[in-house]
């Protein structure tokens, strides 16, 4: 188990932000949609990046395909060109791939943290959200842990629904297929002295037709959103840019994410589709202000001269300092330095002064007596 616990504590985390959340605004389906909104805001700047990066490949793809053409026989220089090219534009191919990874395993903990019936449960037990949630699938019955149907079935079940439920719908339960009976259980699979035991939980879901209609029309919307968010994202793409297995996957992605809204909980299909429509939104806006190849160009090349002249301030300094460090050494007392106006060492006595009689100096003393050299 210990090599799961950092999962462990990232599902015991969301699910406490989601029952703190639910203790405000006791109501499960707004609770999921503001968590939604957290996650996307923190995420922001990374779907912000994503975006940009596309738009800017966008941009200097007819540059690519030149060089593409230009050095197509010699398949290690256009790439050498083309990477040349990308560092001239400051653009980095691979900054749009993270927002989308990230994306699955937040998808996957919020799986696990909405998932009933589920052990353990992922939230606070001394919440609302715990008590809502436990009033319909109970871990305990008579303060003694489920492991027999038969305790189901003594139990005085299904409870109040009204906790978890939004729009007509509960959120602990799937849509389920059209031909199948109106989902009114759901199934559990725990281990019992290490046999496997299948519990089915007796839970207000739908018992018609009529009842199923808002978790279909939220698995549709969850399609339709899902596609639309992928086509958004295949405009801002560079033209010929995906292969065709990506292609593809922009088709399958969309019917695979219907599939999960009929089978998934429900209100995993909130969350998802509440994610769908801020990041439609947020490329929207992101489309509306594409940049130019003029300003990406410029912008590389502010960069770069931001960096060149940080280069060339930073060699002046050094070349300051170690001018002042000459200095100091130089200009010791006794270094054999001189004064501005003084006279320079062995040029005798300064102008104006009197010469001492016999002291050598220009004109002084008895020439007779002068030393014969």
């Amino acid at each position: 188990m210990t090599a799961f616990a950092p999962w462990q504590a990232l599902l015991e985390g969301l699910g406490w932000v989601l029952a703190q959340i639910y203790e405000v605004i006791p109501n499960l389906g707004v609770t999921i949609i503001v968590l939604t909104i957290v996650i996307r805001v923190v995420l922001l700047p990374l779907g912000i990046k994503q975006v940009r990066s596309m738009q800017h490949m966008q941009i200097i793809q007819p540059k690519v395909k030149q060089i593409q053409q230009k050095y197509k026989a010699n398949k290690q220089r256009q790439q050498e060109e083309i990477m040349k090219l990308y560092k001239e534009y400051g653009v980095n191919p691979f900054s749009g791939c993270w927002p989308v990874l990230l994306q699955f395993p937040i998808l996957i903990s919020m799986y696990s943290v909405l998932r009933f019936p589920q052990h353990p449960i992922h939230i606070p037990e001394d919440t609302k959200l715990y008590a809502a949630v436990t009033v319909q699938i109970p871990p305990t019955i008579d303060d003694q842990p489920v492991t027999s149907q038969a305790q189901i079935e003594a139990a005085d079940l299904p409870g109040q629904a009204s906790g978890t439920a939004f729009l007509g719908m509960n959120l602990l339960c799937p849509a389920g297929l059209p031909w199948q009976p109106p989902p009114e259980t759901l199934r559990d699979e725990i281990s019992v002295d290490g046999e496997k035991v299948a519990l089915e939980y007796p839970v207000t879901c739908a018992s018609n037709a009529v009842e199923r209609i808002p978790y279909y029309a939220f698995a549709l919307l969850m399609f339709g959103t899902t596609y639309y968010q992928q086509r958004q994202m295949q405009k801002a793409s560079p033209p010929g840019a995906a292969s065709q297995q990506q292609q593809a996957l922009l088709k399958i992605l969309p019917i695979m994410f219907g599939v999960f809204g009929i089978f998934f909980p429900s209100g995993l299909v909130v969350y998802w589709t509440t994610s769908n429509l801020w990041q439609i939104g947020q490329q929207y806006y992101m489309l509306r202000t594409r940049p130019s190849a003029e300003a990406l160009a410029a912008a590389a090349d502010g960069k770069k001269a931001s960096e060149k002249r940080g280069l060339m301030s930073s060699m002046m300094d050094r070349a300051e300092q170690e001018r002042q460090r000459r200095g100091t050494s130089t200009g010791r007392p006794g270094s054999g330095t001189r004064k501005p106006g003084s006279p320079k060492p062995g040029s005798g006595s300064g102008r104006g002064q009197p010469k001492k009689p016999g002291s050598g100096g220009d004109g002084g003393g008895d020439p007779k007596k002068r030393p014969k050299r």
